[in-house]
């Protein structure tokens, strides 16, 4: 298990290399480090910009070939969103690197946890929120397939379906909330009386009478947030979720 001074220590070095690379024009500090909100448990972010677009990749080599040989990276996952590439490492001591990577025109804060070190940054825009008449959609899009998977007798299936309907639940009331929004960064952050429904949510066994009852809490979360943002259309919504639930169980309803 990593302790914090070795993953500040391994932070501070990749910052110094990064420094002293003339290819890299800039170099920040990303997510809980450069809001003053680390713990025990914060991995090392960081990003930086690349003077020369062709230069990207060469550059993010190197660096990863340094995390192979220094730290002993035993993996990376990439994630990109053109033309950032964020390439993740997993260390043995469990300690998570993210070194994110752009041209040096687009280099910049894409969200507010994002702190120059070093060099020069552009004004970028930041990562909207998700769009609350989006996760709605895919709230009851969810829903047909959580019904039909338990229709069918496929509970797995149908657990899976219901994760990511409540998923879409959570998006909604932290955004209600004014909290962040994507990979459930602010649930636990909501009010007890918004976090306390959503317990009813969770399928406690793999069983479809108690993904029934799961689902038909999931649904009445869906609408309850759906009034919020658009009352209009959650009258329209909310006969055809409570059909989705009748019909869960009973089928000829």
């Amino acid at each position: 298990m990593f302790s914090p001074e070795e993953r500040e220590a391994l932070r501070a070095e990749l910052l110094a290399r990064a420094r002293h690379d003339n290819r890299i024009s800039g170099g920040a500090v990303t997510g809980s480090g450069s809001i003053d909100a680390l713990d025990r448990w914060s991995d090392v972010d960081l990003a930086f910009g690349v003077r020369d677009r062709d230069q990207l990749l060469p550059t993010l080599e190197d660096f990863t070939q340094f995390m192979r040989d220094g730290p002993g990276a035993i993996d990376t996952v990439d994630v990109r969103r053109d033309p950032w590439i964020y390439r993740v490492f997993l260390l043995p001591n469990t300690l998570q690197v993210d070194l994110a990577m752009a041209p040096a025109t687009d280099f910049g804060a894409r969200t507010p946890s994002f702190r120059l070190a070093f060099g020069e940054a552009r004004d970028a825009p930041h990562v909207p929120q998700p769009d609350p008449r989006e996760l709605i959609g895919y709230g009851w899009l969810y829903g047909l397939h959580v019904r039909s998977s338990i229709t069918r007798r496929r509970p797995w299936q149908a657990l899976y379906m219901l994760n990511s309907m409540r998923d879409q639940v959570v998006a909604l009331a932290e955004l209600a909330a004014g909290l962040p929004a994507r990979e459930a960064r602010g649930v636990d952050r909501l009010p007890a009386r918004v976090r306390k429904p959503l317990e009813a949510t969770i399928a406690a066994r793999l069983e479809i009478d108690e993904l029934r009852r799961a689902f038909a809490a999931t649904a009445a979360g869906l609408l309850r947030q759906a009034r919020g943002v658009d009352p209009a259309f959650a009258e329209r919504l909310g006969p055809v979720l409570k059909l989705l639930v009748r019909t869960a169980s009973n089928p000829s309803a």
